[in-house]
């Protein structure tokens, strides 16, 4: 067996027994595209190995997606199959775990008009709305994982060979995500057992507000009474553990909705609806974002926050180191999943139920009146650098160092 399809069985073991955690008798949905075949796969081996009762596997392809975004008209891009939300929610309700296995290029909408991205982000955002909140409440076990794909591996590595590139993506998938080491799955838990340290710190502080400054950053983040902290790992409702992302490396906890001011300048690009948002700066007032312009994507960015009333609003601050492993890689990933874990991030849109004290159990007008923003949408984007001090603020006013030169202070 060669050195590459070690590290993809180990990367797919981890996945399943760490990412999802795939119990005895459960079923395990798998949303991927067609590049991911290999690796989705030995995914299905290893949950059936471990006692999955079925899995299921939605297959998308980026051609099929770009000719219909091309060729379809305007109304096939204000709905979305109600069949398959109401699978989906059946299969949360009967408690699946759900993976995705992201693949497509960063620019795989580039030129499409802005508007039909939107209207469809907003379709599925609607159509899915009970999905999301069993996701953002720990009901159901998750997890985001990645493959590497020519097209999203020629947009990371354009300086390399073309019959290299996917194979170097590869390498830096397994890297990131700790599947090239002997024995990944306690690599994991030794990781999330250090991120812990920081939300135990964190959590103990029960900071009032976050004070930004950076180039272009000048921000102050008030946080809700009973927030919490978490990192790394989750917990379903069923006790079950899993670990929402692969790569991780940040801990975060929500914002109070109507507690952000000042001025907050993107430190990476944001992959977004199949097009990069670069360069951009976002303002706040009393929480809702009043300004935003961009070098690239500016309409693209534009009518993210016009998606719905939360998505002017945030809903997850997230701290992660500058010495992390992947921001020391300097690969810029053009991908969510990996770049956020390289920086400082802040997410547009609805926040995570598990955030504050008894959220899990709450209901959408209990997270409310606890200020916790509700949304459609929840995208994030990178702000952090080897420049950026963080300091708290106490609810006496005291203020202490929680970053300094982009890594942990304490």
């Amino acid at each position: 067996m060669s050195e590459f399809q070690k590290n993809l069985e180990k990367y797919a073991e981890l996945a399943v027994k760490v990412g999802v955690n795939v119990q005895k008798g459960q079923t395990l949905v798998v949303n991927a595209s067609l590049d991911a075949a290999e690796f989705v796969r030995l995914v299905v081996k290893k949950a059936y190995e471990v006692g999955a009762f079925n899995v299921v596997v939605n297959w998308a392809d980026d051609f099929v997606s770009r000719t219909k975004y091309d060729l379809a008209p305007d109304e096939a891009f204000q709905e979305y199959p109600a069949w398959r939300a109401k699978e989906t929610e059946e299969l949360a309700e009967k408690g699946a775990a759900f993976m995705s296995v992201i693949s497509s290029s960063p620019d795989l909408l580039k030129g499409v008009n802005p508007e039909r991205i939107s209207n469809f982000q907003k379709a599925a955002g609607t159509a899915l709305a009970k999905y999301r909140q069993a996701i953002q409440s720990d009901k159901v076990s998750w997890t985001v994982v990645a493959a590497a794909s020519p097209a999203w591996a020629a947009k990371v590595f354009p300086d390399v060979r073309s019959e290299q590139q996917v194979e170097k993506l590869w390498e830096a998938i397994f890297k990131a995500t700790r599947a090239d080491v002997d024995n990944p799955v306690d690599a994991w838990k030794k990781h999330d057992e250090n991120l812990h340290e920081k939300v135990h710190y964190l959590n103990e502080k029960k900071y009032l507000k976050l004070h930004y400054k950076a180039p272009g950053t000048d921000l102050t983040i008030e946080l809700p009474k009973n927030h919490l902290w978490v990192g790394a790992g989750s917990i379903n409702e069923n006790g079950h553990e899993f670990m929402a992302n692969m790569p991780t490396e940040e801990v975060f906890t929500v914002p109070l909705k109507t507690g952000v001011n000042g001025t907050v300048a993107s430190t990476k690009p944001l992959s977004y609806g199949g097009n990069i948002i670069d360069r951009f700066s976002i303002t706040f007032e009393n929480g809702k974002i009043v300004g935003v312009t961009a070098e690239e994507g500016e309409e693209i960015l534009k009518r993210l926050v016009e998606t719905d009333e939360g998505s002017h609003y945030l809903g997850e601050v997230a701290l992660v180191p500058f010495n992390s492993p992947i921001s020391q890689s300097n690969i810029l990933f053009f991908n969510t999943l990996f770049d956020e874990n390289a920086s400082n991030h802040l997410a547009i849109g609805s926040a995570y139920a598990f955030c504050i004290e008894g959220g899990k159990k709450m209901s959408a007008d209990e997270l409310k009146e606890n200020g916790l923003n509700q949304s459609i949408t929840h995208v994030d984007f990178m702000i952090g650098s080897a420049e950026m001090d963080i300091d708290g603020i106490t609810a006496d006013g005291k203020s202490e160092p929680v970053f300094r030169g982009g890594n942990w202070a304490f």
